[in-house]
């Protein structure tokens, strides 16, 4: 198992792979994040374990009409993992507007992923000037029903103390939560899931995961207390048909609460849909950038 951890860390992917490797510094947190592109700023957020790895197949195509930033963000990929990082939704939302506050980026789009997208809602919220659109794929939210049973057993305490040194080495850990991502997993290579592994060998990654998972119930009340406050943002929702991990039904509640909200459903895709259909999810978020409204001032950096 010793050896399944080394070998996975060792294939992290390199800025050849999925990007240019670039870093910066957020409250004394070294981030790396893939750039590419020019234009409006467009910031890609990775969801709950993934990292920049996982928008390597979308960021050239945004890269032809946007200035693309994707961060793995702090407790993730091969940023920063703090052992006091503070896990609180909030607390991420803040990392993330400390990032674009780094790079100079005064407004942007926003492609959030699952908790990432939960986290780009976040920083609408404090900071709505920021945001001009945003466009979230399955975000985890109050009123999805899947998961509840894994959610309760890593609230226990020992169950959260001993289940990141259980599951790291263990490669059978590893295929489970990535063939719940596929809506086919037939469609998994080996390069992803070397890709999505390698980050989990790294101590303190799911610990922290861990951490984020211990206050869910918390961190989505306030959520649903702070979606009010930007009703106004143009949003795009995206869900995959088959998506195992994020209720597709809970789309509907989430979406009254937009005033300007499109929904688009990729069907056969899971809770990935840039990873499984990537060409569609190209279309159908660029139609969105290029037609939608905006809420900001749409100036780039």
């Amino acid at each position: 198992m010793r050896d399944f951890v080394r070998e996975t860390a060792e294939s992290l992917p390199n800025s050849r792979q999925d990007a240019s490797g670039e870093w910066t510094q957020v409250a004394g947190l070294r981030i790396r994040f893939a750039h590419a592109g020019s234009g409006p700023a467009l910031v890609l957020v990775h969801g709950l374990l993934g990292y920049s790895f996982s928008w390597r197949q979308v960021i050239p195509t945004f890269a032809g009409q946007f200035e693309v930033f994707a961060p793995d963000l702090p407790g993730a990929g091969l940023s920063d993992n703090d052992v006091s990082l503070d896990c609180r939704l909030s607390s991420a939302a803040k990392r993330l507007l400390g990032f674009l506050d780094a790079l100079s980026i005064r407004s942007c789009d926003l492609v959030g992923s699952s908790y990432g997208g939960t986290t780009a809602l976040m920083l609408a919220a404090l900071a709505p000037s920021r945001v001009r659109r945003l466009v979230l794929v399955s975000p985890a939210n109050p009123w999805s029903k899947i998961g509840r049973i894994r959610l309760a057993l890593l609230r226990n305490r020992i169950a959260a103390a001993t289940f990141p040194g259980i599951a790291r080495p263990m490669r059978t850990f590893h295929d489970y939560f990535l063939r719940r991502m596929w809506g086919d997993p037939r469609r998994i290579t080996p390069e992803i899931y070397r890709g999505y592994s390698a980050p989990l060998g790294r101590r303190g990654i799911l610990e922290h995961a861990v951490k984020i998972v211990r206050r869910w119930w918390d961190d989505m009340r306030e959520l649903q207390v702070i979606l009010p406050q930007i009703s106004q943002v143009p949003i795009l929702l995206v869900w995959g048909s088959k998506d195992r991990t994020v209720d597709p039904a809970s789309v509907e509640p989430l979406r009254t609460y937009f005033r300007s909200a499109q929904v688009a459903i990729i069907e056969g895709a899971g809770h990935l849909p840039y990873e499984e259909c990537p060409e569609e999810f190209n279309r159908i978020v660029l139609e969105f950038l290029q037609s939608g409204p905006t809420s900001a001032v749409p100036t780039g950096k």
